[in-house]
């Protein structure tokens, strides 16, 4: 293997970044499913159209994952944040998600997400420094087979 090369590419290109991306892919299917990622996106948008909040996510596995949960400080403590992530919960379910995770910092939501019924599972120590990064996880109703 003397004929391979290494180099940090700062301006990586997107088919590099997905020839990456599709190796990993080939691994980890040796050994789990298709994970079956499908994006899930809620907005809150004003009677003008523009964006005042948002929740960014994908669900595969059986599982939703929240990337972004963000509400305008102008309309926080509304109930803007707790209606989108019932809703992002809700589809979970009919997409046959079995639970949930996110993360959030002390600076941003780990009371709002306990509230919720998450539970924290983890925590990053000094990221960023002087802060504290949270891992949390809620589990899921078993869709209503009846219906």
């Amino acid at each position: 293997m003397n004929d391979l090369t290494m180099k940090l590419e700062a301006d990586a290109s997107p088919a590099d970044q997905e020839a990456v991306l599709a190796g990993l892919r080939a691994h980890n299917r040796r050994f789990a499913p298709d994970p079956g990622w499908r994006p899930l996106t809620v907005l809150l948008r004003d009677a003008a159209g523009g964006i005042r909040g948002g929740l960014m996510g994908e669900s595969g596995w059986e599982w939703l994952h929240i990337e972004f949960l963000w509400v305008d400080a102008a309309v926080q403590r509304r109930g803007y944040g707790r209606a989108m992530l019932a809703l992002a919960e809700a589809e979970a379910v009919r997409r046959g998600c079995r639970a949930v995770f996110l993360d959030t910092h002390d600076f941003q939501a780990p009371a709002f997400y306990q509230a919720q019924g998450y539970e924290v599972f983890g925590v990053l120590d000094d990221y960023p420094r002087g802060f504290r990064r949270h891992f949390l996880r809620k589990s899921l109703p078993a869709p209503d087979r009846a219906t």
